[in-house]
């Protein structure tokens, strides 16, 4: 039997994967070294084309590109890690209450869950940030607020599978109390799903992170992908590196996570464990 290393690593578009996240991740811990610069900074002439003294250009206001490149990964990066720990989480505790307890909690907290799930995710997030203003700890929060319901209906169909198992059943004979019973015979065994669903959660997050920030609705002076472009947008036919460079960043991030968990998913997978 393949144990989860090789089937993971036997992937060879998750080493493609791996190898952009592992790229972006050293770029935004080290980006005050590789740039020292304030990316708000003017340090040229406007729209310079990419070459020579900027490598990738400048903008409508002179900012160096490269420069808002790598702190936007950081920001960016950090606020879509942010929103899908907290998504995760609050999602993991709603699943796991309504599957484990069933009856009338699981009929309120699903219906709750359904309501979230009604309102169309993004069109919701403008709302929420409208109404408590922008900045980073509020795209956090609204970006969290409408991610949260699919980890909420995946938690719960694994904790009804689970807990109908012996070893739960077991636990429930030697009097062990509900949260214990929950936290360590129940949801260990509910991982697998929810760490591929997490993943791939970090995908969507950033999206809508730069969506948000494309449309002015970001963190006041700090630079994201999305402020780039937002930025950029006026100017696509006399400067398309304003728009192109941010925007393949996304790309090839967002296609890097989803390598990246569907070799989860397939090295998870118990059907494929004995192949």
């Amino acid at each position: 039997m393949k144990t989860f290393w090789s089937r993971f690593l036997g992937n060879p578009r998750v080493y493609l994967g791996l190898l952009w996240l592992g790229l972006l991740l050293v770029v935004a811990i080290a980006a005050n070294v590789l740039a020292p610069t304030d990316p708000f900074a003017i340090v040229g002439k406007p729209m310079a084309a990419p070459g020579g003294e900027f490598w990738l250009g400048t903008d409508s206001l002179g900012r160096n590109v490269l420069a808002g490149l790598i702190h936007g990964s950081r920001a960016t990066i950090l606020i879509a890690v942010l929103a899908t720990l907290f998504a995760v989480a609050f999602g993991t505790f709603m699943g796991a209450v309504a599957g484990y307890y069933g009856g009338l909690i699981d009929d309120v907290l699903m219906r709750f869950t359904e309501f979230f799930q009604t309102i169309p995710s993004f069109l919701f997030a403008i709302v929420l940030i409208a109404i408590l203003s922008p900045s980073a700890l509020n795209l956090v929060v609204a970006i969290a607020t409408v991610s949260w319901p699919p980890i909420a209906r995946v938690v719960r169909g694994e904790v009804l599978t689970v807990k109908s198992r012996e070893f739960v059943q077991a636990a429930v004979v030697a009097g062990q109390g509900d949260a214990a019973i929950l936290l360590k015979q129940v949801l260990p065994n509910t991982l697998s799903p929810l760490i591929v669903t997490g993943s791939l959660l970090i995908a969507t997050a950033i999206l809508a992170e730069s969506a948000l920030s494309f449309l002015g609705l970001g963190a006041p002076n700090v630079m994201s992908w999305g402020f780039m472009i937002g930025a950029g947008r006026s100017f696509m036919r006399e400067a398309w590196w304003l728009v192109t460079v941010p925007g393949i960043a996304i790309l090839l991030t967002v296609l890097a996570i989803n390598l990246v968990g569907e070799g989860l998913n397939d090295a998870l997978n118990p059907r494929l464990a004995d192949l």
